[in-house]
């Protein structure tokens, strides 16, 4: 099978994203604002009071600190392991990172072609030496991104990136917009403009055959993850999520996401159902102000 087709066939096994119609009388679209008392900006997923502080990626060393990974060669398709560091000004690897009060994991990765193609979210864990370590395969070659939203103990959360590499011939794909999804049997929908300097209320919305799914199950304290990466040069931005996790577990979750200019932005929403984590895809241009 052809370099292009594994990943096509791998795309499509993550998220299928088509231009699906949606049923007549199915899902419903949410309320314009948050649910009453409470802010869909809370504290998740932005280590910090503003939606800004997680913006970016485009450096490997931000604020004298750095992403040093121990080897970014990978085979097209085989299992392998990034092993990384997050090196503080005082040359020595990071060992202390602090959560926030809604999100257990202070430290965050993922992965994703340069094309915006075959979107991983990592689980790493940290050896003693301040080593992260995490299984990765990368499914076909290219140059892929890695991005490592962490909060080390001593100084600001920063956002780090750096490329890795799987050797071979590819064919780059291209994204039209799209605000709908398909994975498997459920059907999604994301809401919401993207203004350009100021934060936007979306909203992403799970169906299953035309009906609201309500049985999302938390993960990292809310009931979806939101990350919008900028096209053409990847830059990076985590979206604050809301309600918190007890007031509803679907159909729709709210995200507040700040983008940094006018653009296009794919937009990738996890959300997990009977223990399994989905990815839905979205290519979504921004609105003037």
């Amino acid at each position: 099978m052809g370099v292009a087709a594994r990943l096509t066939a791998y795309a499509l096994a993550l998220v299928l994203v088509s231009a699906v119609a949606w049923f007549a009388g199915g899902l419903v679209r949410p309320a314009a604002g948050p649910p009453a008392g409470h802010d869909a900006g809370g504290d998740h997923d932005v280590h910090g009071s503003d939606a800004e502080s997680a913006t970016d990626g485009l450096a490997s060393a931000v604020a004298g600190y750095r992403l040093a990974v121990v080897d970014p060669t990978f085979v097209p398709g085989t299992r392998g392991e990034l092993r990384f560091a997050v090196i503080g000004p005082d040359g020595l690897a990071v060992t202390a990172f602090t959560p926030t009060p809604r999100d257990p994991q202070p430290l965050h990765a993922v992965v994703v072609r340069r094309d915006a193609a075959g979107f991983q979210r990592l689980d790493p864990t940290m050896d003693p030496d301040g080593t992260w370590r995490t299984p990765l395969r990368l499914p076909a070659p290219g140059v892929w991104r890695a991005f490592v939203d962490a909060s080390p103990t001593a100084g600001p959360t920063v956002v780090l990136g750096v490329d890795l590499f799987a050797a071979g011939p590819f064919e780059p794909f291209t994204f039209p917009p799209s605000r709908t999804a398909a994975i498997g049997d459920f059907q999604l929908r994301l809401d919401g403009d993207l203004v350009p300097g100021v934060s936007s209320q979306v909203f992403a919305t799970v169906g299953r055959d035309g009906v609201g799914v309500t049985e999302l199950q938390p993960y990292l304290g809310a009931f979806g993850k939101l990350v919008a990466l900028r096209d053409g040069d990847l830059a990076y931005t985590a979206a604050a999520s809301g309600p918190a996790v007890g007031d509803r577990a679907g159909p729709a979750v709210a995200f507040t996401v700040r983008v940094p200019s006018a653009g296009t932005y794919r937009l990738f929403f996890q959300f997990r159902v009977a223990d399994v984590m989905h990815t839905a895809e979205f290519t979504v241009p921004t609105r003037n102000p």
